[in-house]
């Protein structure tokens, strides 16, 4: 009789033992945390490693300090200029107070995955389209300041926030490739007509420095003959510098003037000083 009592209760024994040593006994590996409740009451944030509970008495909830991962979803957004579009994002943050992210809020994971949704929508929509694709690095910044500051009461450090994707329309994407192809000929012109000015200040002061020195521009006259005899032309045309001929001119007209008729000389005098009275 005794040991058919024996055999039923010792099975019995063992497995509330085993009962007993599970609700005691826990282990928390070194990136999670315990937080302890004692009937209903906060008591103390334990771990890692090897944590005792009161069975019956105490109970834990474990809390992963790791940094999490989270897609924020595709987001219907209206630019501060009426442009729509959608938006999607990647959020990194992680529990910085395990205390605070079980007993403040009830379930921190969605909820940050909620107000990063609308902090998004809410960020981006004051701004314009430019803004958005030009300065996406400023504008996650903001958003991950912004979540920062709103889940620092849930224990939650946001540590970055990632605009991932801007979609836009069909129409819209024709419209900006039209407005880039615009900006690239404007700045053309721009160049083009900056170049022209420097070619010809260029020019400006390479005629003033030729002009100050008039062997230099003999030099630059006997050069382009050099030029034009290198080319095979068959009609070649000499211009004539002003400043070659100038000597023999004013020696033409001083002999003109020894070798005329005195009477002529005269005549035209006579006819100044009437001209003169």
């Amino acid at each position: 009789m005794f040991l058919p009592a024996f055999y039923i209760t010792l099975p019995a024994f063992l497995i509330g033992a085993f009962v007993l040593i599970g609700a005691t006994v826990r282990i928390l590996r070194e990136y999670e945390r315990a937080v302890v409740f004692t009937l209903g009451r906060f008591q103390r944030v334990k771990g890692p490693g090897l944590v005792l509970l009161f069975p019956f008495v105490q109970e834990m909830v474990r809390v992963d300090l790791r940094i999490q991962v989270v897609e924020i979803p595709s987001q219907d957004v209206i630019s501060h200029d009426n442009v729509s579009m959608k938006v999607d994002a990647v959020l990194y943050f992680n529990v910085a107070d395990p205390e605070r992210a079980i007993i403040n809020v009830q379930n921190y994971l969605p909820a940050t995955n909620m107000l990063a949704q609308t902090t998004l929508r809410a960020v981006l929509g004051q701004h314009e389209l430019d803004e958005m694709l030009s300065e996406r690095k400023k504008l996650s910044e903001d958003v991950q300041a912004i979540l920062d500051s709103q889940t620092e009461t849930w224990g939650i450090k946001v540590s970055n926030v990632e605009i991932r994707t801007v979609e836009l329309t069909d129409n819209m994407v024709k419209a900006i490739a039209k407005q880039a192809e615009a900006e690239r000929d404007r700045r053309a012109k721009v160049i083009h007509a900056e170049a022209e000015f420097q070619a010809s200040q260029t020019l400006v002061n390479a005629a003033k420095v030729l002009g100050s020195v008039p062997a230099a521009m003999q030099l630059r006259y006997l050069q382009t003959l050099t030029e034009i005899g290198a080319e095979q032309n068959s009609t070649i045309i000499f211009p004539m510098p002003i400043d070659i001929i100038k000597p023999f001119l004013e020696l033409l007209d001083r002999t003109n003037k020894v070798t005329a008729p005195n009477g002529v000389i005269h005549a035209s005098r006579e006819q100044g000083a009437g001209m003169a009275l």
